[in-house]
């Protein structure tokens, strides 16, 4: 097993690492931005605007997947998203940093992740036997888990001890070792699939957008997921302001909290690695995704206590892995390779533009909307009995509202989803 997932580990281990640094770098950035606007919206808006570039050209991306070579598509994102990394920290060494300079290198940054990403998923598929899908689907659920894990607490010990600096360089260490490992000992035999896709650009996309139209349960998968990613995408922007105003709160224990997701993804993916195939795939995401919108804004609503948000944390991702296992591999049995990088790159823009709406929304919500009324309600023994009183009660209420709204979600586009049965890869 070792000798035939070579390629895999590599690949996997490297990425991760790079992905980590990422991750670290836009925690740090996140508590940058808190601290100089204190605007739930204004923080939000920095991932909004790196997601905005799979809304707008995911499917042209698919299509430059499947004809450019993977791993030369692969080596130059990376390179770019590096440049940014450096573009912010001499702005930053030179006092010139803006909220707009982030803006826009986010927007650049969304856009190298919204090339590579399908070319990184057909990578995947290029390198992993068939039957081992299950089982590396719940490897790569697990680096993601460790990231969630790892990002918060590293970037809010790197930025409370040296700021910027030490984030960045760390950032790029982990980008020089992904960058080499790929370039110098991975081989993607991904001739033979360009050389089936030499139609143009929007033939390819086309034929993506067909592929989904008649397989529906491909189609439905995907949407249901976008509904997911509205309501989680919303809580990602509500969180920083419900934790940092928090008289137990503060930069370090949004990371703790935030970390506490990571914690339960790696229960989950081992869970995920472990578990035989289900009996029905398609029922394993929905009640999954019940389970974990139902559970945890509610924990996170009702309490000011630092122990219940993370205990809400780990109920709310402890089943994320094994929902993500089963849709890889729904994707990778259902689509074939040659058309898995625009079929991936289809599926960003669908299953991805909640993102930033759900961004807008959350951040829009608590400072033009929740905390100001709450703010005017502070006397309504009811209210401050649930949501507390001050800066992040009505971040509070908000949390309320979007575990009312995920529970609806899932029960209204879960119907059309649970008519297919997916058993065996």
């Amino acid at each position: 097993m070792i000798k035939e997932l070579r390629d895999f580990y590599i690949l996997w281990i490297t990425q991760s690492l790079s992905q980590l640094g990422s991750a670290v770098t836009g925690f740090a950035l996140t508590l940058w931005l808190y601290e100089k606007t204190g605007s739930a919206l204004s923080t939000a808006a920095l991932t909004i605007f790196t997601y905005a570039p799979y809304v707008l050209i995911s499917f042209f991306a698919g299509a430059i997947s499947d004809r450019v070579e993977k791993k030369k598509t692969m080596l130059i994102c990376d390179a770019m998203t590096a440049l940014s990394t450096i573009v912010v920290f001499f702005l930053y060494k030179s006092d010139l940093l803006s909220i707009w300079h982030l803006y826009v290198i986010n927007i650049l940054s969304g856009l190298m992740n919204t090339i590579q990403q399908p070319a990184s998923e057909v990578a995947y598929t290029l390198v992993i036997p068939k039957e081992y899908y299950q089982q590396t689907g719940g490897l790569q659920s697990l680096s993601r888990s460790l990231i969630s894990i790892g990002s918060p607490l590293i970037a809010s010990m790197l930025y409370g001890f040296k700021g910027l600096d030490i984030v960045v360089a760390f950032d790029l260490l982990t980008f020089a070792t992904a960058f080499l490992s790929l370039l110098f000992f991975i081989r993607l035999p991904d001739k033979e699939l360009r050389e089936k896709n030499e139609e143009n650009y929007l033939s390819l996309v086309k034929e993506g957008l067909k592929f989904l139209k008649d397989n529906p349960l491909v189609l439905n998968v995907i949407l249901f997921m976008s509904g997911v990613n509205l309501i989680a995408s919303a809580f990602d922007a509500v969180l920083p302001a419900l934790v940092i105003p928090n008289p137990h709160g503060g930069n370090s224990m949004l990371g703790i909290v935030t970390s506490c997701s990571g914690i339960a993804m790696v229960l989950g993916s081992v869970i995920a690695t472990l578990l035989p195939e289900p009996e029905d795939r398609v029922k394993v995401i929905y009640w999954t995704m019940l389970f974990s919108l139902g559970t945890e804004n509610f924990f996170l609503a009702f309490s000011r206590n630092p122990l219940v948000w993370c205990f809400g944390q780990i109920l709310g991702w402890i089943f994320v892995p094994v929902m993500s296992s089963n849709e890889n591999v729904i994707m990778r049995t259902n689509v074939p390779v040659e058309l898995q990088g625009r079929i991936y790159a289809c599926r960003n823009t669908l299953q991805f533009f909640t993102i930033p709406i759900g961004l807008f929304l959350g951040g829009f919500m608590v400072d033009e909307i929740c905390e100001p009324f709450m703010a005017n309600n502070i006397a309504n023994p009811f209210l401050t009995a649930l949501f507390g009183t001050g800066k992040g009660s009505g971040a509070a209420l908000m949390m309320f509202i979007l575990g009312v709204a995920g529970i609806v979600m899932v029960l209204v586009l879960g119907r059309k989803l649970t008519k297919y049965n997916v058993s065996r890869s």
